[in-house]
């Protein structure tokens, strides 16, 4: 019954919204030939319908109705024109405040209030100039939008970043690490463009290369057709990979407790045939002309109300005798959690998971995305004394099918003596 209620309304809601936009277009179009308007007005129409409707359908379908891919692109083409169309709502219910304050002053005031018009329009108007930047900015974030899936999904770029440790043996010097994060197998559309960013990171010629989470969306069946890409990411000292949260399926509803226990396992086999080595709360040493580094990698652990599957107590036994230790980690919170005010000896921890929200900026030095509200560390390095956390911005896209501005990321990063 409550969900019932909740679709009813969110319906009714998602229908005021369209309507009352409607009433500003209308006015931003009105000195317009009736032929333009009628066009105008029938497109906007349509338009709505097809994403009113697209939402009603996603209600009433199963969940498995729709492919993963498929199911992206209809929450994607019912979210961005809803959200087009609450900037606009903003800025036109800025104009009818004025309006609204402007009619309750000609009470006060009656010699100040405007003289209705002879067209019968009401005596306070809307503002032309309020109207049409309304409709304006909502057609340019919904184009925005538009662009960072056609252009941005795919636009992998690779961010070199060089952290110097201490205590770094000298056979590690200069030793070469990829890092890839959030594949989200089960949104890509484009399996051309993921085969090209996988030969951007092998060109680089890593020393070794690690995977910090969120390998499918939901479901372990999502990276079945993209095994023989990512089986092609390759390392003199391996490939080692680590859980993130949406690997454990906790977002899907399976029908029994026993479907979610299989796809982990299924999840976890294809690590398997990837040829990665996923670390489940545990080390392993990296051996280099006969000196070593640690290796930690541990289940998903979030701040929050994400889920702390990850257990690093028992992951960081017995690595006392390294003198550099190396953890990963999908969720960048547990950071500072956990590994800052507990770990000490930890020197570098690589996460990923936000994203950077898959919008932003990032332009001349300055580094702004919504995300920053949400985690304190979400894209690129951070230092805190002689430790280090490095967030991948991610691979792939989850939700919104597109990139606008935080772009996808190969990290390239460089170890040397401090």
């Amino acid at each position: 019954m409550n969900r019932t209620f909740f679709f009813i309304f969110l319906t009714f809601i998602l229908f005021a919204i369209d309507w009352y936009v409607w009433q500003g277009l209308r006015f931003a179009i009105r000195n317009l030939t009736p032929l333009t308007q009628r066009w105008i007005g029938g497109t906007y129409w349509i338009f709505t319908a097809a994403t009113l409707g697209a939402y009603i359908s996603m209600q009433l379908l199963p969940p498995d109705y729709f492919k993963s891919t498929t199911r992206t692109f209809v929450v994607a083409f019912i979210a961005i024109p809803y959200l087009s169309k609450l900037l606009a709502v903003l800025l036109l219910f800025l104009d009818d405040i004025r309006r609204f304050l402007q009619w309750i002053a000609s009470f006060f005031f009656p010699s100040a209030a405007p003289v209705p018009p002879a067209t019968g329009e009401p005596a306070i108007p809307r503002s032309q100039f309020l109207a049409t930047t309304a409709m304006v900015a909502g057609a340019g974030l919904m184009g925005t939008f538009a662009y960072g899936i056609i252009s941005g999904a795919h636009d992998y770029r690779i961010r070199r970043v060089r952290i110097p440790l201490k205590n770094l043996p000298k056979a590690f010097d200069g030793i070469k690490i990829a890092q890839l994060s959030d594949i989200h197998s089960g949104s890509f559309f484009n399996r051309t463009a993921v085969k090209g960013g996988v030969e951007m990171l092998m060109k680089e010629k890593p020393d070794i290369a690690f995977f910090t989470g969120d390998l499918v969306n939901d479901r372990a069946v999502e990276v079945r057709e993209y095994i023989d890409i990512f089986n092609k990411i390759k390392a003199p000292l391996g490939v080692h990979s680590v859980l993130g949260n949406h690997d454990y399926g906790d977002y899907f509803q399976w029908p029994s407790v026993e479907a979610k226990t299989s796809n982990l396992a299924d999840l976890r086999k294809a690590h398997q045939l990837l040829g990665w080595n996923l670390m489940l709360d545990e080390n392993r040493a990296i051996r280099v002309d006969g000196e070593e580094i640690g290796l930690i990698g541990i289940q998903n652990w979030g701040a929050g109300n994400f889920a702390k599957y990850g257990n690093l107590q028992k992951a960081y036994q017995h690595t006392e005798d390294f003198p550099v230790k190396i953890l990963l980690s999908h969720d960048p919170s547990h950071w500072q959690a956990q590994v800052l005010p507990k770990y000490k000896d930890i020197d570098l921890a690589l996460a990923g998971h936000t994203h950077g929200m898959q919008f932003g900026v990032e332009i001349a030095g300055l580094k702004w995305s919504p995300v920053q509200y949400r985690y304190k560390q979400w894209a690129g390095l951070y230092t805190e004394n002689d430790q280090h956390l490095y967030v991948n911005r991610g691979f792939g896209y989850l939700g919104y099918p597109g990139r606008v501005g935080i772009l996808p990321e190969i990290a390239i990063i460089e170890l040397v003596r401090a």
